[in-house]
């Protein structure tokens, strides 16, 4: 895929942060959008800007991609007003924060089934739809974290992982199979996003001092200057994309210490989380 005009582009998320921002990048590059997310007022406002911006066409629905039944009804229905899927970028994602031992099952459920269950629904319904285009990519959203594990960070980074080795595997079966169909695993390190805010988290956990930690010292790349790196990503074909410098320095150090960096994270992050809350 060398160009975004005139490409049916899909994207999960698109009420804030990364997703919006992707929305607004690839509206000025002439796609035709279709837009969700479960924040309905967030998705709105972000159908605003990409009007503003010059999409020639934009559809938008209140969509939980953990809701099987509800995407693959909303797949057939994109595919069927605008005739053709190029692009779906599977950008729908939450966080979770508290040791394994703490988290509920329910929240690990809820965590699993937005990021994980809703990257494969989005990947599975669209995927037919991409082959016959003749001309698709498929984006998922991994992380920094689904490169190397952190504490307190357990189902996160489970499901990360898990999206991480879904695309990869995925790519190798378009090639195998001859598909004109790219794939990308993205993996964002701080983004200047809401998730942090939005996450939920275990009960001794302090969530405002820990989404103070993220908005404050963590996150340092603007959403903007994310979705630069991931469409160009996505013309280029990559089939990984990292994005900030931080991203790419963890990445690494990770790479050179072998098994050996879960040892310094540990110690460091004594040092930099947040102490627990009192439980009453």
């Amino acid at each position: 895929m060398k160009t975004l005009d005139d490409k049916v582009v899909v994207i999960t998320g698109a009420g804030s942060g990364i997703g919006r921002a992707l929305a607004l990048n690839v509206a000025q590059k002439g796609s035709l959008l279709a837009l969700s997310d479960v924040d309905e007022s967030g998705l709105a406002e972000t159908v605003d800007l990409v009007k503003a911006a010059g999409a020639r066409e934009v559809r938008s629905d209140r969509l939980d991609v953990a809701d099987r039944d509800a995407f693959a009804a909303y797949a057939a229905a994109v595919a069927e007003q605008f005739g053709r899927v190029n692009v779906v970028i599977n950008n729908a994602g939450v966080a979770l924060a508290g040791d394994l031992v703490e988290l509920t099952y329910e929240d690990m459920d809820w965590i699993v089934g937005v990021n994980f269950w809703g990257v494969v629904h989005g990947t599975k319904e669209f995927l037919p739809h991409l082959i016959a285009s003749g001309d698709g990519h498929v984006v998922n959203l991994s992380s920094l974290f689904g490169l190397i594990s952190m504490p307190g960070q357990s189902a996160y980074n489970a499901t990360k992982y898990a999206v991480r080795g879904l695309t990869e595997a995925l790519r190798e079966e378009m090639l195998i199979a001859g598909h004109n169909v790219g794939v990308t695993s993205v993996h964002p390190g701080g983004i200047k996003t809401a998730i942090a805010r939005n996450a939920r988290v275990s009960a001794s956990e302090d969530k405002e001092a820990t989404a103070r930690l993220f908005d404050e010292k963590l996150a340092k790349m603007t959403p903007e200057r994310a979705a630069e790196i991931i469409v160009k990503g996505i013309l280029g074909n990559k089939a990984r994309v990292l994005v900030g410098l931080d991203a790419h320095a963890l990445h690494t150090f990770a790479k050179l210490t072998g098994s050996r960096y879960q040892d310094v994270i540990a110690k460091v992050s004594q040092k930099v989380v947040p102490p627990k809350a009192t439980i009453v």
